[in-house]
């Protein structure tokens, strides 16, 4: 009998999903069918994006590729990919609606991975692809040619993201003024080497203002950005970068499956509480903290729990990472961060992430040979 697992999302967690089911699954399944649905067409390595906004470092082919290219070594009947938009699940009929540049499909799905994602909560830069291919690349651009304008650029966000932007833009300009706006006393949430970041930051003269939230943007005649901050206070700047607050893309799911902060709610196997055959992964579910190694942790894990539930076999407990790891680039040539409780050595976080933000990953993830 034939089974169809629909995957919707087309970054790290669904390729993820998708290249295991098709390499390892379908040779022992063969009537099985894998569907991916995406908005985008491209596969976007996003952990580049704090230096791929900067001009002229990375070229767009080098962490932005076509995703349908390393579907196609895969049998024709086997797979299919979709650029579309998830608008609905229907439990009861198990059936997924789609959004596509040609109307509206209807999904039916055996089995159902939510890979979804998230965004930021100021969704106009390009730190995720949630949109078209056509508009990722337009944002980027854009981008670039307004930092390359600026002067004065206002990084709103002291999460990894906005530290990273911070330590990128002051090693390639040191003649623009940055300004890093944290709505707390201490970057990074108030991690163990928040401390070390700071330091580091500050000794690339980056300028830090602390329990600066902010409550309104305004676009000026001249061009500029006036903020408004909690406490009354305004800056003017040349370019307002947000890089705060995450939203999951759970919008269209039923309510029963979410958390109260819109995220899946998901049981030790990252089977959504209450559904069978439904799993989610990724920035859609709330835990752990998000990051790309966890992600890959998670796939690997779900997948075989995917097949224990075709061979009618009990699923595993999805494991984390053996230590939580969180290191922050700032520039090509350093960076700070931890292994556990353990502090990594600059020089460290430069050969495992700043030489190159991982970017070579892209086509092994396009192509699954990182699986």
């Amino acid at each position: 009998m034939s089974k169809t697992i629909v995957v919707l999302g087309g970054s790290m967690a669904g390729l993820n999903i998708v290249h295991r089911l098709l390499k390892y699954t379908l040779p022992h399944e063969p009537d099985l069918k894998v569907i991916l649905v995406s908005k985008n067409s491209h596969f976007y390595w996003n952990c580049a994006s704090p230096r791929g906004v900067l001009p002229g470092l990375i070229p767009d082919e080098e962490y932005i590729q076509a995703i349908a290219p390393g579907l196609d070594k895969y049998p024709l009947e086997s797979n299919e990919f979709i650029v579309g938009s998830a608008t609905g699940v229907d439990k009861t009929s198990r059936q997924v609606t789609v959004s596509t540049a040609d109307g509206t499909r209807q999904l039916k799905y055996d089995y159902l991975v939510i890979a979804t994602g998230a965004r930021c909560t100021e969704d106009t830069l390009p730190w995720k692809a949630n949109n078209t291919y056509e508009e990722l690349i337009e944002s980027i651009h854009r981008t670039q040619e307004n930092i390359k304008q600026a002067k004065h650029i206002v990084v709103a966000g002291a999460g990894a993201t906005g530290v990273e932007l911070c330590g990128e833009l002051k090693f390639e300009y040191k003649d623009k003024q940055v300004l890093l706006l944290c709505a707390d006393e201490k970057l990074v949430g108030g991690d163990s080497c928040h401390a070390s970041i700071e330091k580091q930051l500050k000794s690339m003269h980056v300028e830090i203002k602390k329990s600066a939230r902010v409550e309104d943007t305004k676009t000026l005649d001249n061009g500029k950005t006036e903020i408004t901050l909690s406490n009354g206070e305004k800056i003017t700047t040349d370019y307002y970068m947000a890089t705060m607050g995450m939203v999951p893309n759970t919008e269209f799911l039923p309510a029963e499956w979410l958390t109260d902060r819109k995220y899946l709610n998901v049981d030790e196997h990252f089977q959504v509480v209450g559904e069978k055959g439904v799993w989610s992964l990724g920035d859609a579910v709330s835990r752990p903290r998000a990051s790309f190694p966890e992600t890959e942790a998670q796939g690997g894990a779900v997948h075989k729990n995917i097949e224990a539930v075709l061979k009618g076999k009990h699923q595993s407990r999805v494991k984390g990472l053996p230590a939580d790891i969180f290191i922050c680039s700032m520039g090509r040539s350093r960076g700070v961060g931890r292994i556990g409780w353990v502090p990594a050595p600059s020089i460290a976080i430069w050969a495992m992430k700043g030489r190159t933000l991982g970017r070579e990953r892209t086509p092994k993830y396009v192509d699954g040979s990182a699986f």
